[in-house]
């Protein structure tokens, strides 16, 4: 996207290092510029009615009013494109924060360069993203249909498959919403790859626990996956399976782009699964999770991957479906009901299904 302005940024942090350190990063990028600073949440809320920035930096320990207090207030009543700025021991707060309508979560960066052109990267690429608001569950009636229909697919004896999900920019939120309305019963292992920094991890697992009534958990080295469990990769490995239906997490290299790897965490997904793997891309930046999307179509497996129109950046999920590898592109509020229907019909009888025009 070609922008003929630059994008305005309000930066909000108590830390007055903090701030000088934004600030520098910001005004050496020709095409962003810094339209004011705030000490709190209330400075911030006030700012946001004045300036009307394009993207604002939010920090979350602050006084007079705190960052998810500033965020959800901002979001009720004058929302813009929030960007969780934050230190790793406020994990658990930060994914708080996109409950209550934060776009997305990023470390406090330094001045590395990596680090750097991370936090430049989700500047320009959230600036002129569509508000999304807060989460909304299912209704009663949704749940309670849900319900009852994983109570059939308890009933049957044979086995079920093995759901893998790949996801970046916007993804968090989404796998909130997708896995609050999946039942205690669920009775298939997820596997998750979410493009995350270092250290937040643990955070979002403990935020995705408190929405999902199944167990999610960062995946340990080792341990065996186990139906109506969700496990998360960790940022600084990448999560594969063995023959066993094992956690192996591989040590991630130097030149490893994306951390973790979703092509990674599906590809393997697909050699130890074949058919019986469903890959599911959502939305995210870049090219990573296509190529192995590409592997569970190759070996028989079902691929799906949320639309456009319900992502925040449609990228990951645009170059899978531009493959042709993908078998259907869903809205993110229909996924939940269509891996029901995966486990309802068998990956065999869904395909089937599929190509006869009946899905």
């Amino acid at each position: 996207m070609i922008r003929s302005k630059k994008i305005r940024v309000l930066i909000v942090d108590d830390s007055s290092v903090a701030r000088a350190i934004l600030r520098e990063i910001l005004e050496a990028q020709e095409d962003i510029q810094v339209v004011a600073e705030a000490v709190n949440g209330k400075e911030a809320i006030e700012l946001v009615q004045k300036l009307c920035p394009d993207l604002v930096t939010m920090d979350l320990n602050m006084p007079v009013i705190n960052g998810l207090e500033a965020i959800e207030y901002i979001m009720h009543h004058k929302a813009v494109p929030i960007l969780v700025v934050s230190s790793e021991t406020d994990a658990d707060l930060a994914y708080q924060a996109l409950s209550n309508g934060a776009l997305e979560v990023i470390a406090k960066p330094n001045f590395d360069s990596e680090q750097i052109k991370q936090f430049i990267h989700q500047i320009r690429l959230l600036a002129g993203v569509p508000v999304i608001t807060r989460i909304k569950r299912f209704s009663s009636e949704k749940a309670d249909k849900i319900s009852t229909q994983i109570s059939y697919v308890e009933q049957l004896p044979t086995e079920h498959p093995i759901f893998a999900i790949a996801a970046s920019t916007g993804g968090p939120k989404a796998l909130a919403s997708l896995l609050s309305v999946l039942p205690k019963d669920f009775p298939a292992p997820i596997l998750i790859a979410q493009h995350i920094s270092n250290g937040f991890i643990e955070g979002m697992a403990h935020w995705l626990s408190t929405l999902s009534l199944l167990p999610v958990k960062v995946a340990e080295d080792g341990e065996r996956l186990r139906p109506g469990k969700v496990y998360l990769s960790p940022s600084e490995q990448h999560l594969t399976v063995t023959q066993e239906y094992c956690v192996k997490l591989r040590k991630r290299a130097e030149i490893d782009i994306y951390h973790p790897s979703c092509d990674v965490m599906l590809s393997s997904v697909a050699e130890v699964f074949g058919k019986e793997a469903v890959g599911i891309i959502l939305t995210g930046m870049g090219r990573d999770g296509a190529g192995g999307m590409t592997d569970i179509y190759n070996q028989g497996g079902i691929t799906l991957a949320q639309d456009e129109d319900s992502s925040v950046i449609y990228g990951m999920n645009a170059e899978a479906v531009k493959l042709g590898v993908v078998h259907r592109e869903l809205p993110l509020n229909t996924l939940a009901e269509e891996m029901l229907r995966i486990l309802l019909l068998k990956p065999a009888g869904y395909l089937t299904a599929l190509q006869r025009g009946n899905l």
